[in-house]
């Protein structure tokens, strides 16, 4: 059974999982935040490898080489921006349940996610928890997935993140 995970720490020091998740502008150029962080770690070659993959459309996931970072792969999701994209959390959903989809068919075991779509596009981190702790059971039968972390910058949102975890079980 995969196992959901909820910490603090550092997305791009994940360095046991095979792959983690970057929360991309949809032209699939580096960006601010851990979009810009992920880039900087990897180098310059992810983005020149990602851009002819963009534009990204809502809740679209594709995989690139991890290039310089510890993991073998990162999955770009198009985040929703949530005051002005529709159905955000159908949205962020899809982000979640795309990006695992395709660690399953790239046979990944670890995946580590950032809180998607609750920085600059303003995604309220408590509802945006529910939708990732709903889109990441529906993988809890998953033959290939191991683990689904959940890596957050704050202790209080793992905290909370793992309290939900423990409720809901």
């Amino acid at each position: 059974m995969v196992k959901i995970t909820a910490l603090v720490g550092d997305l791009i020091k994940q360095t046991d999982c095979e792959a983690i998740v970057n929360s991309a502008n949809p032209s699939m150029l580096k960006g601010s935040g851990v979009c810009g962080a992920i880039h900087r770690a990897a180098g310059q070659e992810l983005e020149q490898y990602g851009r002819p993959l963009g534009p990204l459309s809502l809740g679209q996931a594709v995989i690139t080489p991890a290039f310089n970072l510890p993991n073998s792969f990162v999955i770009h999701v198009s985040a929703p921006k949530y005051h002005f994209d529709p159905d955000p959390p159908a949205n962020l959903a899809l982000c979640i349940s795309n990006a695992l989809k395709l660690a399953e068919a790239n046979g990944v075991k670890r995946i580590a996610f950032p809180a998607i779509g609750t920085g600059v596009y303003g995604y309220p981190m408590e509802d945006a928890i529910d939708v990732f702790i709903n889109a990441a059971r529906k993988f809890l039968s998953s033959e290939i997935l191991e683990e689904i972390r959940f890596v957050f910058p704050s202790l209080a949102d793992a905290i909370f993140m793992n309290v939900k975890l423990l409720k809901s079980n």
